[in-house]
């Protein structure tokens, strides 16, 4: 086989591929314009109540609205609790899973402890961390803190004891001290499985911050969907929800971008 064959070949498989990526984007891109369409056509002619579903028109103009009154504020607020409740519950999340991995007599004796934390719902706990830390901002990160941090602890630790076996015991046949057993081979061939949790933790600060907005907040998009319910404006409460899925988009995908970069520049595979 030539240069030249194989050069072609490899033509049509960027092309196959880029083809595929276009009908993929194309598909969606029509799947979300008609049912737009088919939601502002029943609400038009009264097939279903605007008031209860509002409509994309509806929603435009209480967007704009929303625009003169301080909604980057809100959007904002909401941004500034997740990335906290993320980061502090990705660096704790770590740490924890390090220690537990450190001490297999320890991560046996909390085992149990994790398995319980992590299936109680979360939102039990809202009045409990409004008295212990008061109705704030404070209260919606701790929030956030809970209900990501466990999953965190769980997902990294079981990376962690997932570590190839074979190459720990070949480093300790060396004379390697179990700090440069983790240092070396246990946390670096786990970087992957630590990007994923990211994903994971964005996703779950986001759930966390929104419900402590919905308990305790005067700013943020959880407050306004809260609002919106209270005063019966459900144009508001369904276009604070698309806003608020749009924000968490743009932050996933930030984590994505963050991954993508790290994976080109890493040297652990």
């Amino acid at each position: 086989m030539t240069v030249d064959n194989i050069s072609s070949e490899r033509k049509k498989y960027l092309h196959g591929k880029r083809k595929a990526k276009f009908l993929t984007i194309l598909a969606q891109v029509s799947f979300l314009a008609i049912f737009v369409a088919v939601w502002e056509i029943l609400a038009r002619f009264e097939v279903i109540d605007s008031f209860i579903t509002s409509s994309p028109s509806r929603m435009f103009k209480t967007f704009a609205d929303m625009l003169k009154n301080g909604l980057m504020t809100h959007i904002a607020v909401t941004c500034m609790e997740t990335l906290i409740g993320f980061l502090l519950g990705t660096l704790l999340g770590t740490l924890i899973a390090s220690l537990l991995w450190w001490s297999p007599f320890l991560s046996k004796v909390m085992s149990p402890y994790l398995a319980v934390l992590n299936s109680l719902p979360k939102v039990a706990l809202g009045p409990i961390i409004i008295i212990w830390v008061g109705a704030g901002t404070s209260a919606i990160v701790t929030m956030a803190l809970a209900i990501s941090l466990i999953v965190t602890i769980m997902e990294v630790l079981n990376g962690f004891t997932a570590t190839d076996v074979n190459r720990i015991k070949m480093a300790e046949t060396f004379g390697a001290s179990k700090f440069q057993v983790f240092t070396k081979i246990v946390f670096p061939s786990n970087i992957p499985t630590l990007l994923n949790v990211l994903k994971v933790s964005m996703g779950l600060s986001m759930v966390g911050v929104i419900t402590g907005e919905f308990l305790v907040s005067k700013a943020g998009i959880g407050y306004l969907i809260v609002y919106g319910g209270q005063v019966f404006k459900l144009d508001l409460v369904m276009t604070s929800v698309i806003i608020l899925a749009v924000v968490a988009t743009i932050m996933y995908q930030g984590i994505i971008l963050l991954q993508r970069f790290i994976n080109k520049r890493g040297k652990w595979q």
